[in-house]
């Protein structure tokens, strides 16, 4: 039973501090009012109020992370929808996919081993440019803490999305196929936000880059765990 009411509210009141923040952040559109950054906030504050465990946590709204599977199988909608958009610049998109992937796979690693950073969390660290259903998966299937991932992953969208337009601009990127993959890669689910902002073009595109490097993520896997075996 205590199970059962532990499940109801914490879910519940994870949903509604999350809607909450998303509404304020509809009203305001400032980065730092994102709801992926309001929501852990007051999430944290409430649980060291009532001096709640984060194991209870996690056991009452377990079932969110279970629907990160429907969730990423779901990415694959709007690429069918985009489609036509898809086919048109498709050499671009998979191109810039798989060339951002790598990059920020590598640099990811290497930073994290240049700090002395323990095994765990230089695989923790290494997918977080894609958004957070592929990240924790490759997270997972390197060794790595998936609850860990989804934190770096929240940090990159969050500055990504407060710093990619004001790069944009320095370095006079006013294609929106080009401003819309930027936050795409760069910043996944905050950054697709903030390219729907710019135009609808801009947001289609950063969508499809996100989708895209996702999977480039997961197509690269076994590649990134052999030369992770040879490297150890």
């Amino acid at each position: 039973m205590n199970m059962v009411i532990n499940t109801l509210v914490w879910s519940a009141l994870t949903l509604a501090v999350y809607a909450v923040a998303r509404h304020f952040y509809l009203k305001t559109k400032r980065w730092y009012c994102s709801p992926l950054l309001l929501a852990p906030v007051v999430l944290m504050v409430v649980m060291l109020g009532l001096h709640v465990s984060y194991r209870q946590y996690i056991q009452g709204t377990h079932w969110l992370m279970l629907m990160l599977g429907p969730v990423t199988v779901a990415f694959a909608v709007p690429i069918y929808e985009h489609r036509a958009l898809l086919r048109q610049y498709w050499p671009v998109m998979v191109l810039g996919a798989f060339v951002g992937s790598v990059v920020s796979l590598l640099s990811a690693w290497l930073l994290a081993r240049e700090l002395n950073l323990s095994a765990a969390l230089q695989l923790s660290l290494m997918p977080r440019s894609v958004t957070t259903p592929f990240a924790v998966t490759v997270s997972d299937k390197l060794g790595g803490l998936p609850d860990l991932t989804s934190a770096f992953v929240i940090v990159t969208g969050l500055c990504g999305a407060a710093l990619g337009n004001g790069l944009l601009r320095y370095l006079h990127v006013h294609s929106g196929v080009a401003r819309g993959a930027l936050f795409g890669m760069g910043a996944h689910g905050a950054g697709v936000a903030k390219a729907q902002e710019l135009g609808q073009e801009e947001g289609t595109v950063a969508g499809l880059v996100m989708i895209l490097a996702g999977l480039m993520n997961l197509a690269l896997l076994p590649l990134v765990q052999a030369a992770l075996q040879a490297v150890h």
